[in-house]
C-alpha cells in the first residue's frame, strides 16, 4: 500500500508479499519492483520498527528493482511495519506498509504434516478434473483467453472449487493426499509447440508464484480447498518449479540484469540427459548443457547460482508452506536445477517445517542415478538431501513385469533385480511410486486393457514400499497413449462439468468394469489405511520362479503377502521354501474380497495376483 511519494505500486510488487515472526531463520530479503525507476546509486531504506533491522540495500542495472536484506528480532511480535526509501533528499521518498504475521500453531499437527508411506496420493490436473465455478473459466485481462473443451490444447475450466467439491469422492476411494500439477499463476501467451497453438493449462510455465491462477480461483480458493482437505484429514502436496520461468514472468519482461538467467551465445536446449551429472568421466560441457540448457524456448532457464535468484525461490517455498499449510512438495525437473541450490531450499524447508516432505522428479532409467538425486548410501562427490524421488526405475520395472514373458532378466526377474538395488537409497520408503502420471501413457492402455494386469499393478502399487501415487481417472479405467501428444492422457474426468453426458464420480454413472476397478482400488486403499505392515513394516522378496513372484510386508503385528503369477501353468507355492515368513500361518485372507484360503491347498493361476493377510 502506497502511503507517500510519487511512485505507484501495490502489494503484489513486493516479494514476499508478507512474512512471519518466529521463523528459525530470522533473515528476510525483500524484492521490490515498480514500473519506473525506484533505485539510485545510494538508495536509503528505513524501517519504522526497532524489531526489523535493515542490513543492506542492493541495486541493479535495471533501476526498477530494489532488494533489501532485513533482520527480524527474535523477540519481535506480529506487527505491521512502515518501510520508507529514497535518496539523500527527503523529497520524493516512498513508503509502504508490510505485515509480519504470527505463524500457525497448527504446523505439524493439522497442517504441514508431511506425506509418508502410510499415505495414498492422488495426482490430478485441476484444469481437467472438475469445474466447480464456471465464472472463472477465462478473464479478458489475461494473455490467453481461450476456453474450449473440444480443443485438447485449450484450458477446459477445471478449478480448485471443483477439486474441493470432490474431496468426499477421494476420501471414499481411500485417498489421503492430493497432489495437483502447479496451481500458481500462468499468465502466459499461447505457445507454439509442434506447429500447434497451446495454452499452459498444465501450470508449469509460471509467471508469478505468489498468485494462485485466478482461472483456478485465486489464493482464496486455494486456502478454502486446503482448509477443507485438512478438516477431512486429507493432505496437500504442492508442485514446485525451480528450474525455469514462463516467458511472460515479470522478471523476464523486466529483467533485473543478465545474470538472472543461464545465457548462451545462441539458444541452447538442455540435453535432457541426467548421466553427465552422475558420470565420473563426463565432460564439463555435457554437465553444463544438462543443467543450464533451456527446457524449451518459452521456458527460460533460471540461474540459481545467482544468490538473489536462489533466495527469491527459497523464500517462496517457505512462504507458500506457511501461508497455505501444504504438507509436502514434489519438485519438478529436479536434476535440471543447480544441486547446491536444491539442497539449500530443502534445508530451508526442513528447518522451518520439520515434518515437511520433499521428493524430486528424477526421470532417470537406473537405480544408481535415481538414488544419486536423493539421500543415499553412496560415496559420491556431491550428496543430495531430497528425502526421496519419483521412482522411475521401479515404474519401468513394473511395466517389464506386466508385459515381458518371464526370463532370467525379464519380466518378474527384472522387477526383483531393480528392487534388490534399494540398498543405494537411504530410505526407499520415501520414494513416490506410480504406474503413470501426466507425462506418461496411461497404464491401463500400456497393459493392453487387461483387467487382470490392472489389478495386479494396483496390488503392487498399494503394497510396495514407498509413497503410492495414482493418476486421476485410473480408478475408472481412463486410458490412452501419448499419441500424438500429451493431451491424450490429460482428458477431462467425465462428470466434472455441468451437462456432461455421464458422471463417473458416481457408481451409477460408471460401467460394470469401471466399478470393478474402482471397487478394487477402494478396497485395497481402505485396507492399507490401517495396515501397519504396509505403512511402516519391512519388506522381504523371494526370487521369482516360473513366473511366480511374491513379497511380504510385515511387522510384529501383521504379515501381508503379495503373490502374482506371470507364467504359463498353475503354480502351487512351496510353503517350506517360504517358511521364513509363513511359518505358523495356515490361512490366507484376500484383503480385497475377504475370502479365506487354506495355505496347503492354494493354487495360483496364470495372470492372477492376490494381496493376502496371513492368519494362524
Amino acid at each position: 500500500m502506497l502511503l507517500a511519494g510519487q511512485l505507484t505500486f501495490c502489494a503484489q510488487d513486493i516479494y514476499p508479499t508478507h512474512w512471519w515472526t518466529g521463523m528459525k531463520d530470522n533473515k528476510l530479503q525483500l524484492l521490490i519492483h515498480a514500473g519506473s525507476d525506484i533505485a539510485a546509486d545510494k538508495t536509503i531504506f528505513r524501517s519504522s520498527s526497532p524489531d526489523i533491522k535493515v542490513l543492506k540495500v542492493h541495486t541493479f542495472q535495471n533501476r526498477h528493482y530494489l532488494i533489501v536484506d532485513l533482520e527480524i528480532s527474535r523477540k519481535a511480535k506480529p506487527q505491521t511495519v512502515t518501510f520508507s526509501f529514497g535518496g539523500n533528499n527527503q523529497a520524493g521518498w516512498t513508503s509502504f506498509r508490510y505485515a509480519f504475521k504470527a505463524r500457525s500453531p497448527e504446523n505439524g499437527i493439522t497442517r504441514v504434516r508431511g506425506v509418508t508411506a502410510r499415505d495414498f496420493v492422488y495426482l490430478l490436473m485441476p484444469d481437467r478434473f472438475c469445474n466447480g465455478d464456471p465464472s472463472n473459466d477465462f478473464f479478458t485481462d489475461m494473455r490467453d483467453t481461450g476456453h474450449d473443451r473440444s480443443n485438447p490444447f485449450d484450458r477446459h475450466g477445471g478449478d480448485l472449487k471443483g477439486v474441493e467439491s470432490k474431496l468426499d469422492y477421494l476420501d471414499e476411494l481411500g485417498v489421503t493426499a492430493v497432489w495437483m500439477t502447479p496451481v500458481v499463476e500462468n499468465d502466459m501467451a499461447r505457445t507454439l509447440e509442434g506447429g500447434t497453438s497451446r495454452a499452459t493449462y498444465h501450470g508449469y510455465a509460471f509467471t508469478n508464484q505468489y498468485k494462485i491462477d485466478k482461472r483456478l480461483g485465486g489464493n482464496e480458493a486455494y486456502h478454502a480447498l486446503i482448509r477443507s482437505a485438512h478438516q477431512k484429514g486429507l493432505k496437500i502436496i504442492q508442485d514446485a518449479v525451480y528450474n525455469h520461468l514462463g516467458q511472460d514472468h515479470f522478471l523476464l519482461r523486466d529483467l533485473p540484469d543478465s545474470s538472472w538467467l543461464n545465457r548462451w551465445p545462441a539458444y541452447t536446449n538442455t540435453s535432457y540427459k541426467d548421466q553427465p551429472l552422475v558420470d565420473p568421466y563426463a565432460s564439463a560441457i555435457d554437465k553444463k548443457t544438462a543443467l543450464d540448457g533451456w527446457f524449451t524456448p518459452f521456458l527460460a532457464d533460471i540461474n540459481q547460482r545467482n544468490p538473489f535468484v536462489a533466495k527469491f525461490l527459497e523464500q517462496y517455498a517457505v512462504w507458500a508452506t506457511e501461508e497455505f499449510g501444504i504438507d509436502g512438495w514434489r519438485v519438478d525437473t529436479y536434476f535440471y536445477s543447480d544441486p547446491v541450490f536444491l539442497n539449500k531450499v530443502n534445508e530451508a524447508l526442513y528447518r522451518e517445517f520439520p515434518s515437511i516432505t520433499v521428493f524430486g522428479e528424477a526421470w532417470v532409467q537406473s537405480v544408481t542415478n535415481s538414488a544419486y538425486f536423493c539421500e543415499n548410501n553412496m560415496t559420491v562427490p556431491f550428496k543430495h538431501n531430497s528425502q526421496g524421488v519419483t521412482d522411475f526405475p521401479l515404474y519401468y520395472a513394473t511395466n517389464d513385469l506386466m508385459n515381458q514373458p518371464f526370463g532370467w532378466n525379464e519380466g518378474a526377474s527384472r522387477f526383483y533385480q531393480v528392487l534388490a538395488q534399494d540398498i543405494l537409497y537411504k530410505d526407499p520408503m520415501r520414494n513416490c511410486i506410480f504406474l503413470d502420471n501426466h507425462d506418461l501413457d496411461r497404464f491401463f492402455s500400456v497393459y493392453g486393457e487387461d483387467m487382470k494386469k490392472y489389478k495386479m499393478a494396483v496390488n503392487i502399487l498399494l503394497t510396495m514400499r514407498g509413497i503410492p501415487q495414482l493418476y486421476y481417472g485410473s480408478e475408472i479405467l481412463m486410458k490412452n497413449f501419448k499419441n500424438p501428444t500429451d493431451a491424450e492422457v490429460r482428458k477431462d474426468f467425465p462428470g466434472g462439468w455441468p451437462g456432461d453426458a455421464v458422471n463417473k464420480f458416481t457408481a451409477e454413472g460408471r460401467t460394470s468394469s469401471e466399478n470393478e476397478a474402482f471397487d478394487h482400488v477402494k478396497a485395497l486403499a481402505g485396507f492399507r489405511r490401517t495396515s501397519t505392515a504396509i505403512g511402516s513394516g519391512k519388506l522381504m522378496q523371494y526370487l521369482p520362479k516360473d513366473g511366480f513372484y511374491t513379497y511380504f510386508r510385515y511387522d510384529e503385528r501383521q504379515t501381508i503377502m503379495l503373490m502374482l503369477h506371470t507364467g504359463k501353468n498353475n503354480y502351487k507355492p512351496d510353503w517350506n521354501y517360504l517358511a521364513e515368513r509363513t511359518a505358523g500361518f495356515t490361512r490366507l485372507r484376500d484383503v480385497v474380497s475377504g475370502r479365506v484360503y487354506e495355505t496347503e491347498s492354494f493354487v495360483i493361476k496364470p495372470g492372477e495376483s492376490f494381496v493376502f493377510e496371513l492368519l494362524k
